[in-house]
């Protein structure tokens, strides 16, 4: 009888038994790493939200913000050619430093014509003041020969009031009477011929006067156009307004200027300061003097600070050259932005570094006012008016 043939035993293969062995470690050996995690994901989120809840819910913060200057530009207040140019580009410089030189020469003459015009007029007064002199004598002369035509007068007017009665009586004659009257009536004539010159005399006077008045009010307006020359001449040479560095500087040697013409910019550097454009629904909890968190673009590796100093009186649209009109046509919402300028606090080295014009991520802590009070509002126009 024959044997059956026993069914063959499958043994496992070495690839699959090794992975069911591997498996079982790795995932114990991970399960600690995954529950690390979660808990560390979950302490940071905690940490997290607990920060914003205290801190960060008030930070307000904007990248729309520009470092700047109350730049000057530099202008001559008198035409001229340009004989020297005494600063680089870039160059600091202090205030009443001279930048560039203007042609004086005719400056100069102007000057000394003014002077000359001054001598002049003081030559004309002395002169007047000499025929014053002299008039005054003429005067004295004049009123001299009336005191005697007055009384010549009286004698002549005595002596025909005397003979006329001598008439009637025969004791003189008519003739010798006619002769008295005519003396009379010359005496009348030499008296007012001699009026007349005592007040041609004095009105003379007055005359020269007159003049000595007007010589001694051109000699004020030629000292006035001296002064307004001398301006002139010393404006040949413009200074500095303030203290700054040389920026954007176009004048060259030989150019001619007017009154005005921009020869360059002078930047005061170390009075940079912030201007962050803010949404309007940013700066309800804004108040002057809170604290300011700068990032420039240009320094990434430094963390600046600042504060709040004061707001625009309105958004920037209402100061734009073409303001927005939203009551004609169709509406659209859009948020404006009101521009706050803020203090930034460095030294004299780090402003060197700030420029105008460079951008700035600017974040504004305003947990100090986050419930403003009615007493915190007076204080702060308190202080907005001191």
């Amino acid at each position: 009888m024959s044997t059956p043939p026993s069914a063959p035993v499958t043994a496992p293969t070495p690839a699959s038994g090794s992975a069911s062995a591997s498996t079982s470690p790795a995932s114990r050996r991970r399960r600690p790493i995954l529950l690390l995690l979660a808990v560390a994901a979950v302490v940071g989120s905690a940490v997290y939200g607990v920060n914003w809840w205290r801190v960060g819910r008030f930070i307000e913060s904007t990248d729309d913000a520009y470092l700047k200057a109350d730049s000057v530009t530099v202008a001559p207040k008198v035409v001229g050619y340009v004989t020297e140019v005494f600063v680089q580009p870039n160059q600091a410089v202090k205030r009443g430093d001279p930048l560039v030189r203007l042609d004086r020469r005719q400056y100069e003459a102007m000057l000394a014509q003014a002077q000359a015009t001054i001598e002049a007029r003081k030559a004309d007064i002395q002169r007047a003041e000499a025929d014053i002199l002299q008039q005054k004598a003429q005067l004295a002369q004049a009123r001299a020969q009336v005191q005697s035509a007055s009384v010549a007068l009286a004698h002549a007017q005595q002596e025909v009031d005397r003979f006329a009665p001598l008439v009637t009586t025969g004791a003189t004659t008519e003739e010798r009477l006619a002769e008295l009257r005519n003396t009379r009536d010359q005496a009348k004539a030499t008296l007012a011929a001699n009026q007349a010159a005592e007040a041609a005399a004095a009105s003379k006077i007055k005359s020269t006067e007159a003049q000595v008045a007007q010589s001694r009010a051109q000699v004020q307006g030629a000292d006035a156009a001296r002064s307004q020359t001398y301006l002139d001449v010393d404006d040949t040479v413009v200074r500095a307004a303030i203290d700054g560095r040389i920026g954007d500087s176009t004048v060259r040697v030989g150019q001619l200027v007017q009154p005005g013409t921009r020869l360059m910019t002078l930047v005061p550097v170390q009075e940079v300061y912030l201007v962050a454009n803010f949404k309007e629904t940013q700066i309800g909890r804004m108040r002057a003097g809170q604290p300011v968190t700068l990032h420039v673009d240009a320094l990434p590796d430094l963390d600046l600070h600042g504060e709040v100093e004061s707001f625009s009186p309105g958004t920037g649209a209402q100061f734009a050259l073409l303001p927005s009109e939203n009551a004609t046509g169709n509406f659209t919402k859009i948020v404006q932005r009101v521009p706050v300028r803020i203090h930034v606090t460095a030294d004299a080295a780090m402003r060197e570094r700030l420029l105008p014009g460079l951008s700035v991520t600017t974040e504004v802590d305003t947990r100090d006012h986050a419930q403003p009070t009615s007493a915190s509002h007076a204080s702060t126009r308190e202080g907005h008016h001191g």
